[in-house]
């Protein structure tokens, strides 16, 4: 990839998204007493109403769903309104201070480096996308991509992020201007999916459950599995990112969200049919094979409390790491690789 067209085009997000942000209202410091206290329940929170991103409709957001069903953001003295964002939105809202956390990937790491004032602070799950074709496809491994259109949700995204990854480390170029794929966003998993079967695309890097949903009713083959792939296998998919901004108002904020993602992580880990219950019937995924959807859970590896020990936060500092340096060896990050793992990553003390 060429530095010169990567600097351009990261320069551009940025002015983008900074002027983006003067353009949305930002909440105080501190929420006043009223806002606290919920007018219909009486319940007092003490850190008062903020959205998180919670409504993109993927599997592995179970945490998410799981705290706010459980009570556990409650616990913790938030009262939680579940948002739609997408990636823009998402580093908007952290950069100043209006959205506290959200979940994702290494996506975010180019837009750290250009400006994003934003942490890494935990680790979520592990692998949750998949890179189908069509049945009768010639296309079966990374090499066979040269050329071929691949369908993702939005450019910048995890989807996008990881196939880039993929292509790159096989010695194709993710670069559009290269010429040698061609990426195409829906904004819907299930529109993705039918540009795959008409032929608009070749390739559908989705999401799950729709992926596994296909696979098993025989309407695609599964080429790529981020679980089971070598390089990403074992390896955090996601990450929890913090604003910077809350973080230096008030790291407590932060922590206690931590505790409720935590929480939930666990009660997944013990409860996976429970937890699909909950996803399904509040409509949080789109799965009816409730069986299928509890395999997925279990396969991201959410971790269990023995897991959260002393260790953990070393885990996570790790595979920041990691794929920092793996986007530095293909061009995406500019900076020393080091130097920008110790910027990126902070540890945030969470137990009381």
């Amino acid at each position: 990839m060429k530095k010169t067209k990567m600097i351009s085009a990261a320069a551009a997000l940025v002015f983008a998204v900074t002027m983006a942000s003067c353009s949305v209202s930002e909440k105080g410091d501190t929420a006043s007493e009223a806002e606290k206290t919920d007018k219909v329940t009486g319940v007092d929170y003490k850190y008062g109403k903020i959205d998180i991103p919670g409504k993109d409709g993927a599997l592995c957001g179970a945490p998410i769903y799981i705290a706010y069903e459980n009570g556990y953001f409650a616990e913790e003295g938030f009262d939680v309104n579940l948002i739609s964002a997408d990636f823009e939105t998402r580093k908007i809202g952290l950069n100043n201070g209006t959205i506290p956390i959200v979940n994702g990937d290494f996506q975010f790491f180019p837009s750290i480096e250009n400006g994003i004032d934003v942490k890494v602070v935990d680790g979520l799950h592990e692998g949750c996308i998949k890179f189908a074709v069509r049945p009768d496809s010639d296309i079966s491994t990374v090499d066979d991509l040269k050329g071929k259109k691949i369908g993702v949700d939005e450019i910048g995204g995890t989807p996008h992020q990881v196939a880039s990854l993929w292509l790159e480390n096989a010695g194709i170029s993710a670069d559009p201007s290269a010429g040698e794929v061609t990426f195409l966003p829906y904004s819907d998993g299930n529109l993705e999916f039918e540009a795959l079967a008409s032929g608009e695309i070749d390739v559908a890097a989705l999401w799950d459950p729709l992926g596994s949903i296909h696979e098993k009713a025989g309407d695609v083959k599964i080429i790529f599995d981020l679980g089971k792939d070598p390089y990403f296998a074992d390896h955090f998919c996601c990450f929890l990112y913090a604003s910077t901004k809350v973080l230096n108002d008030d790291p407590e904020e932060v922590a206690a969200l931590l505790r409720a993602y935590r929480k939930a992580q666990e009660w997944i880990y013990e409860n996976p049919e429970k937890s699909v219950d909950i996803i399904v019937d509040k409509n949080y995924a789109s799965i009816e094979d409730k069986e299928l959807a509890a395999d997925l859970i279990r396969s991201y590896g959410f971790p269990s409390a023995a897991e959260h020990d002393e260790n953990w936060d070393s885990h996570v500092e790790s595979d920041v790491r990691y794929f920092v340096d793996g986007l530095s060896k293909i061009g995406y990050l500019e900076s020393d690789p080091e130097q920008f793992a110790d910027k990126i990553y902070q540890k945030v003390e969470v137990q009381k």
